[in-house]
């Protein structure tokens, strides 16, 4: 029996791992210095809890085979120390996820957008036709009971992040997943605080595609200028397959998808959906499941959590959530909303929340992206500038950056709820865009505008 440490277990997706190897059969233990809920119940239900908090390094001994590093643990851990003194064979995330998967035939979702839903999709449609296989997904999805799996099915499917796999390690994620089956959705620049240029940030893109194999499948958004460019110079080794918008038509606010003649009514919507759900076709396509039966299993697909979530409506007005927050996922998601209801006007509240949004020379990258908002909002909190160290914000420059004379500024949570208390909702659409939480405003309470 394998025996497995994580170091940093306590993360969204590190605890997931180690459930999905506990069940696995293997012996494994975790550290770390707090654990916050879902994922510390989590681990008490799984059994494989650490009995106390904080760092131990009798907890490293020879007889491991493996030590996984987390993200949040740094280079002066004594466990990680320890580990190193005893030569002992220390990975990050996706390097171990590599290593259970060998033998399996692996599928990557990498780019700046759309990287969830489309593996989302393509895991709703094996799961619905009865294929074994094995995932690893940045978000929890309805029917799995986890977002990591690993047990000794032949196929994984793989959301491949380029943020940085650890302390040790810091080339991006996806660079060790290997794929033969790829997907490239777009490049955006992104993590800025990573990667200081776009410059940097495109040649993670690029060593992704220098280290597949020649023959490997690369399916990629042809609609993205940056990335065919890309592409015509860094993958002329692979099978390439472009993918663009797929026919459809939305009638009444659904949205029907047509391909080779055959149809399927939709859950989901937007541009950019359509281009997910083409990519995961494809893919699908790629293991063995025909058109028909991918229209059939994709109908009922709703969607991952907090990518336009229904939040709730009634037959004036929808309120929505997404987790949109770089420049390219609010204009997807705005001009999502847009376009599948033209005739209601449409408030869109984008929290600033991340390091790159609340930064100031990165604000112009933000130009233009809600110009299909008929009333645009934007909040940050001062509280979100000190936990990152940030310098102040000034209002001026946010609206600057949006390029927007009428944007409606907010730094205060009771004066963002109370301009929304004030908006009419008769035929009008509420969406609201965020990786934070606007200061503890709970999204559910904005069901009294229906």
């Amino acid at each position: 029996m394998a025996k497995v440490h994580f170091i940093a277990v306590g993360g969204s997706v590190m605890h997931q791992l180690a459930i999905a190897l506990k069940n696995k059969g293997y012996q494994v233990t975790g550290s770390d210095d707090e654990i916050y809920e879902p994922a510390l119940g989590n681990l008490r239900q799984a059994g494989i809890a650490p009995a106390t908090m904080g760092w131990d390094d009798n907890r490293i001994t020879a007889d491991l085979d493996a030590v996984i590093l987390g993200m949040h643990a740094r280079g002066d851990n004594p466990e990680l120390i320890k580990a190193k003194e005893l030569g002992l064979k220390i990975y990050s995330f996706p390097e171990y996820i590599y290593q259970e998967s060998q033998q399996k035939k692996r599928v990557v979702v990498g780019g700046s957008h759309g990287k969830t839903t489309t593996t989302a999709m393509i895991m709703h449609v094996l799961q619905q036709s009865g294929q074994a296989f094995d995932y690893l997904v940045g978000a929890r999805l309805a029917g799995f009971a986890q977002s990591v799996n690993i047990t000794d099915a032949p196929v994984i499917v793989c959301e491949g992040d380029e943020y940085p796999a650890s302390v040790i390690e810091k080339r991006p994620k996806f660079h060790f997943l290997h794929p033969h089956i790829a997907v490239l959705t777009g490049i955006a620049w992104d993590h800025i605080n990573v990667f200081p240029t776009f410059d940097n940030y495109l040649e993670q893109f690029a060593i992704f595609l220098r280290t597949m194999k020649a023959g490997n499948i690369l399916i990629y958004n042809s609609t993205d200028p940056e990335l065919v460019k890309l592409v015509k110079t860094e993958g002329l080794h692979l099978k390439l397959v472009p993918y663009d918008i797929p026919q459809h038509q939305i009638v009444n606010g659904t949205t029907t998808v047509t391909f080779g003649g055959q149809q399927a009514v939709l859950e989901v919507f937007g541009d950019h959906n359509l281009l997910n759900m083409h990519a995961a076709r494809l893919v699908c396509n790629e293991l063995g499941i025909s058109d028909e039966t991918f229209l059939k299993a994709i109908a009922t697909f709703k969607g991952a959590a907090k990518r336009l979530e229904l939040v709730g409506k009634n037959d004036h007005c929808a309120i929505y959530r997404d987790f949109a927050h770089a420049p390219s996922k609010v204009m997807a998601t705005i001009n999502a909303l847009q376009s599948q209801y033209p005739q209601r006007r449409l408030i869109a509240v984008l929290e600033l929340h991340t390091y790159s949004s609340l930064n100031a020379d990165f604000m112009v990258q933000y130009q233009g992206v809600m110009d299909k908002a008929d009333v645009p909002v934007v909040f940050y909190s001062k509280h979100a500038l000190e936990i990152k160290r940030m310098p102040d914000l000034a209002p001026d420059l946010v609206a600057q950056g949006f390029g927007r004379n009428d944007l409606q500024i907010f730094t205060q949570r009771e004066h963002l709820v109370a301009f929304l208390d004030k908006q009419d909702y008769q035929n009008a659409n509420l969406l609201m865009m965020s990786s934070g939480d606007y200061e503890g405003l709970d999204v559910n309470s904005l069901k009294k505008y229906l």
